[in-house]
């Protein structure tokens, strides 16, 4: 790997923007890598579609903006269609899939998917639905480690959730069930 770009996606009160503050820390932190991370709202802040974006490289990196991500994750159907138009040939596609449809645009993508919202609320707290998408692709993607997104999920969330929050991450990581992988 010497660069990723990866866009985390949904709507405003899902948690995306920690999500992506997650991986960027798990990155330069505790893997020692080169990251920035940039978020974008939509013009309400809860509701709207929002996104961080996280570029993960063994340099420097000299431009913080995404140009063709290597990976799209959608919280949400509004954040699929607006997030997924510019994805990189081959890219991976992460869905939570009681909330996105997939309309088959990404022809040249690898599709999964995994209910990280009913995960989390079967876990008796839908606000984990990021954590448990973020274990989804720490099991997918292997640009950051799976223990420097724990160490980071541990250092980032509210005090007394870490370990609550630590299995969220667990279930979204042992989960991996393909949906779709088409090349």
């Amino acid at each position: 790997m010497s660069r990723i770009e990866i866009r985390l996606s949904g709507f405003g009160g899902q948690g995306i923007i920690l999500a992506a503050s997650i991986l960027g820390k798990a990155a330069a932190l505790y893997d020692h890598k080169h990251a920035t991370m940039t978020q974008n709202y939509g013009p309400e802040s809860r509701g709207g579609a929002c996104s961080g974006q996280v570029i993960i490289s063994d340099a420097p990196v000299s431009y913080p903006h995404l140009t063709h991500p290597d990976v799209v994750v959608a919280m949400s159907q509004e954040a699929y269609t607006k997030y997924t138009s510019d994805l990189a040939d081959g890219g991976l596609v992460l869905i939570d899939e009681d909330l996105v449809k997939p309309d088959g645009r990404q022809i040249y993508a690898r599709l999964f998917s995994i209910p990280a919202t009913r995960i989390a609320e079967e876990m008796g707290r839908k606000m984990v639905a990021n954590i448990v998408m973020l274990g989804f692709l720490a099991a997918l993607d292997h640009s950051v480690s799976p223990d420097a997104l724990r160490q980071a999920v541990r250092e980032s969330v509210p005090k007394g959730t870490e370990e609550f929050n630590l299995k969220a991450f667990e279930r979204g990581y042992i989960f991996v069930q393909p949906l779709e992988a088409t090349t």
